[in-house]
């Protein structure tokens, strides 16, 4: 196909990629007919009338996990990463960002030729934070903790075998390297495991059996009977510490946000540099620490 043929449209905030043939940029194939979605039949009438409401909610369904992968990939991902994350055919692949680079869910960079999340996704997401009440509520009361320590604080919750990052306050001597919107491993993090002690019972059981326990650093927890011990011990005393586990260099407590007679809301967390703060010296801030938990605990919104 000719350069002439398709002109990319720019836009502030999204560059749609330019029209071109998939295999020209990757060497694939072009989509086989074995390659179609389940229940795509051609043709008018008859079978193919009927697989078309299927055939939409598959599409969908291929559109939005597209989008949950190019969450996991912040400052961008290539055609050929998505495709090779997702399993699906190259031009099913090409074909659903440029939908979502169109519709202004995500964006494509032609210099680097990569996508990522669109901002229509994040003011989306702002508009659903305002509306539970964790930017007005949870802010305030995080900033007074990083005041009164020195040290960054995080708030995340459960979301499947991760933790959500859902707010960060970054201490004045460091950036923390969790960004809101970034999911974690709940064994290694000390956010994860008070998410995991405090959960249902049920759901804790589950993930400890299930969860994958690689590590992230050679202090990392991998043996699963440890983990079970270190979880019915963060039930007991009612916080959980990390050092060097998560991230090489850093240190974090963390303890539950939970409402009277009401389950597990959130965790807070203080993570520091090991060099400045001894993981020993950060267990001193579990009352601050929970006195603010307490605080977020009566306003924040009840999570279904």
């Amino acid at each position: 196909m000719s350069p002439s043929a398709s002109q990319p449209r720019v836009t502030a905030s999204a560059v749609k990629e330019p029209a071109r043939e998939p295999e020209q940029e990757t060497g694939r194939e072009p989509e086989r007919e074995g390659d179609r979605e389940p229940g795509r039949v051609s043709g008018e009438g008859g079978a193919g009338s009927r697989s078309r409401a299927g055939d939409r909610s598959g599409t969908v369904r291929k559109g939005l996990a597209l989008l949950e992968m190019l969450a996991e990939y912040p400052h961008g991902a290539t055609a050929g990463q998505l495709v090779a994350d997702s399993g699906y055919a190259f031009s099913t692949c090409y074909r659903l960002l440029s939908t979502l680079v169109d519709a202004g869910y995500a964006e494509y960079e032609p210099a680097t030729k990569q996508y990522r999340l669109g901002l229509l996704l994040f003011a989306m997401g702002q508009k659903a934070a305002t509306a539970r009440g964790y930017a007005g509520t949870a802010l305030p009361v995080m900033r007074e903790v990083v005041e009164a320590t020195g040290e960054s604080c995080l708030l995340g919750v459960l979301d499947g075998d991760r933790f959500l990052t859902v707010h960060t306050v970054d201490g004045p001597h460091h950036r923390i390297t969790t960004d809101p919107g970034d999911r974690g491993e709940l064994h290694t993090s000390a956010l994860g495991r008070v998410l995991l002690a405090f959960t249902a019972p049920d759901v804790r059981e589950d993930l400890v059996a299930s969860l994958d326990l690689t590590a992230r650093t050679e202090r990392s927890l991998t043996d699963r009977e440890r983990l079970r011990t270190v979880i019915a011990q963060v039930r007991e005393q009612g916080w959980a510490l990390q050092d060097q586990e998560h991230d090489d260099g850093m240190a974090a407590l963390a303890v539950p946000v939970m409402s009277p007679g009401a389950p597990l809301q959130a965790a807070l967390a203080l993570a520091a540099p090991v060099h400045r703060c001894d993981p020993a010296e950060l267990v001193q801030n579990v009352p601050l620490l929970r006195e603010a938990a307490d605080r977020l605990a009566m306003v924040l919104p009840q999570r279904s």
